[in-house]
């Protein structure tokens, strides 16, 4: 007995269908996206650059997640990994401190620190530094825990899920993103290459 097109078979992955017509709507999906930019007005472009640079960020990078949540950026959540630190560390390397604080004002700064070191210790340590710091999920978290955690995160602070980026250092901490449902993933070594401007 055969098959009907287009369903799932074993094997299968659940990706889209390589049917007639793929070729075409990702051509014609490609053309609109590659069409937005240029349609910006240049006041709307010139901002934007600005924005980027205020955050620290490189524009492409800052305009790919931009358009790809339809949001700005509103708040960055780094993992302990992304803040380099150290299992009972609560005291940030110079560096790390003089990067995020140059943010201060431009966007919300997160902590999701894993255990054993205490969240609280490091607010503490830096006062002002960071605007919310909690538990990061941890490495053997399932896929509901760390979504639960890393909203709840956000939740404490009232911000929009598709407004925050999340900077990390592993690949098990970039799925945050996608479990949580966040704007995007930046590498630590990208968002720390270039200090926010004044």
């Amino acid at each position: 007995m055969g098959e009907r097109p287009g369903s799932a078979e074993i094997g299968h992955n659940g990706g889209p269908t390589m049917e007639a017509g793929f070729g075409f709507r990702k051509l014609a999906w490609t053309k609109a996206r590659s069409a937005l930019l240029p349609s910006l007005p240049l006041e709307v472009v010139r901002l934007r650059v600005t924005r980027a640079k205020r955050l620290g960020l490189p524009y492409q990078t800052y305009a790919t997640i931009r358009a790809t949540s339809g949001h700005d950026i509103v708040a960055f959540l780094f993992s302990g990994n992304a803040l380099d630190l150290r299992p009972g560390q609560a005291v940030l390397a110079p560096s790390v401190t003089a990067h995020l604080d140059a943010l201060g004002g431009q966007a919300d700064r997160i902590g999701a620190i894993y255990a054993p070191t205490d969240p609280q210790a490091i607010a503490a340590a830096q006062p002002g530094l960071f605007e919310g710091l909690g538990r990061a999920p941890g490495f053997t978290a399932t896929w509901r825990e760390t979504r639960e955690g890393v909203r709840a995160l956000l939740a404490a602070r009232g911000l929009p899920r598709d407004g925050v980026v999340l900077v990390a250092a592993t690949s098990i901490e970039r799925g945050w993103s996608s479990a949580a449902g966040l704007a995007g993933t930046i590498d630590r070594a990208t968002f720390f290459a270039t200090p926010p401007a004044a």
